[in-house]
């Protein structure tokens, strides 16, 4: 059996799986993110620790974890884990989705190297300029650190003892050589810093490390379970859903939302504000479009309402033609393609007749406009997408998924019952370190049934994108 941890923003996630990838069991354990400021998101590691100790609990009473041959790992990408001489945390980990670094990135974004080199514009939400932020405004803990992780390999620090990153993630940092797959010492001295301060790193199918007797002996594993490198959260979900190959891609309907598209080569254009990364296996990489608030926006409005997203989305019906309202959901910024740190959510152009379901349907359709905007810009670096696979807990709603169908003019499959996103992929790679099968292993789930994008509504939905896109460019400069 193969065992795959998921670091998420809101909860750590375990599942395991069998020799041939079925599901045994599966446990999850929550997680908060604190704001203590506009625009602030931030998490204790200890926490982490915690959840997987609750995950892990869980789990090891609904299976006999004594079979279980090796671990992956999967996480929240970008986050600025502080570690001292003696791997003591320093601060809060500052997360993905955190802007305050905005005017750090701006300035590392000037400097031309960091886009030849990492193949992607400098984000506020990347780990190099929240390093920055901290040099600038807590400088007695940029001298004492030691160490900068992800969140995932400070999970990986304390199962196994080893300081080790991988490509996927490392990516994201603004300090990886993306097309070399090496950190690049100028820019780390950019920022303050040196190799010395980063983790070794391995590709996402090798082994990293061998969990710790301790933690083994507790949770009921055998001794020297080997650890792999494992993913960043979309490369992980890349492997779980077997999208490994150029023309395959996944919508993610998540807290953010992704339009990611698998790689043979590596074709950066940072321009578009599309991220190219590394995939989690050896010599591939990965393109994507990022939005900052998928089910997050939908659920903000939820608690507005006082309710609950199921309750305020379930009687909207069948897919319609856009209503007259228009809804941004930018509520902590924006990356693709407007790579805008300040601008903020809205609603626009709603009138007497806009109740809570028009707005409700607002929400849904300003999400799918993102993420078309973000398949415009996929396609002006030349990706071009065949077939797409949906993920995420925002993809239970057909009305939702079929709206993004229509948006970009693909079907849009939805797996058989089951997670095949992150946890998944994780333990898939954890399969690949154990036995050395690599991408073969990388599989497409059971596809349940395709959504077809509705031609009689693509003019419809075509021209309330083109009033999004207005809506967003007079908007822009009101929070500045």
């Amino acid at each position: 059996m193969y065992l795959g941890l998921d670091l998420g923003t809101s909860g750590l996630k375990a599942v395991l799986i069998d020799e041939n990838q079925a599901l045994v069991a599966e446990a999850t354990a929550p997680l908060e993110v604190a704001r203590p400021h506009p625009g602030w998101s931030e998490q204790m590691p200890c926490d982490w620790l915690a959840a997987t100790e609750a995950a892990m609990a869980a789990l090891g009473a609904r299976a006999d974890l004594s079979g279980v041959r090796a671990i992956g790992l999967s996480g929240q990408m970008h986050g600025a884990t502080l570690l001292d001489a003696s791997h003591e945390v320093l601060r809060p980990c500052i997360l993905w989705n955190d802007t305050r670094a905005a005017a750090e990135a701006a300035a590392l974004d000037a400097d031309p190297a960091f886009r030849s080199v990492t193949g992607n514009i400098v984000f506020p939400g990347f780990t190099a300029p929240k390093l920055a932020w901290v040099r600038a405004h807590e400088p007695d803990v940029f001298d004492r650190t030691a160490l900068v992780l992800l969140p995932k390999d400070y999970l990986r620090l304390w199962l196994t003892g080893e300081a080790v990153a991988e490509m996927s993630d490392a990516a994201g940092t603004s300090w990886l050589d993306t097309g070399a797959r090496d950190w690049s010492a100028p820019l780390l001295a950019a920022t303050g810093l040196s190799r010395d301060h980063m983790p070794r790193l391995v590709e996402g199918s090798e082994v990293s490390g061998t969990l710790r007797d301790s933690l083994a002996d507790a949770w009921g594993l055998p001794r020297g379970v080997p650890v792999a490198g494992g993913g960043g959260d979309n490369a992980a979900s890349g492997i779980g859903m077997g999208v490994v190959r150029a023309g395959d891609g996944f919508v993610s309907l998540g807290t953010s939302g992704v339009l990611f598209a698998a790689c043979d080569a590596y074709a950066p254009d940072p321009a578009t504000a599309v991220h190219t990364f590394c995939h989690a296996l050896p010599e591939t990489w990965h393109q994507m479009g990022v939005i900052l608030a998928a089910t997050d926006a939908l659920n903000w409005f939820a608690r507005t309402c006082g309710t609950d997203a199921a309750t305020l989305t379930g009687g909207l019906g069948p897919l319609q033609a856009p209503g007259r309202p228009v809804f941004l959901p930018y509520l902590g910024g924006e990356r693709t393609p407007h790579n805008d740190a300040a601008i903020r959510g809205a609603f626009a152009r709603i009138d007497h007749a806009a109740d809570r379901d028009a707005l409700a349907r607002a929400v849904l359709e300003g999400v799918a406009f993102a993420f078309r905007d973000s398949f415009d810009a996929l396609a002006a670096t030349g990706t071009r997408l065949e077939r797409l696979v949906a993920v995420g807990g925002g993809a239970k709603s057909d009305t939702w998924v079929r709206m993004i169908a229509t948006l970009i003019g693909l079907p849009i499959d939805l797996p058989q019952a089951g997670d095949y996103g992150g946890a998944f992929g994780a333990a898939r790679l954890g399969m690949m370190a154990a036995t050395g099968q690599g991408a073969a292993l990388a599989t497409r789930p059971p596809i349940a049934r395709s959504l077809d994008p509705v031609p009689a509504l693509a003019d419809a939905f075509g021209e309330a994108h083109a009033t999004y896109r207005a809506t967003y460019t007079a908007l822009k400069g009101l929070d500045r």
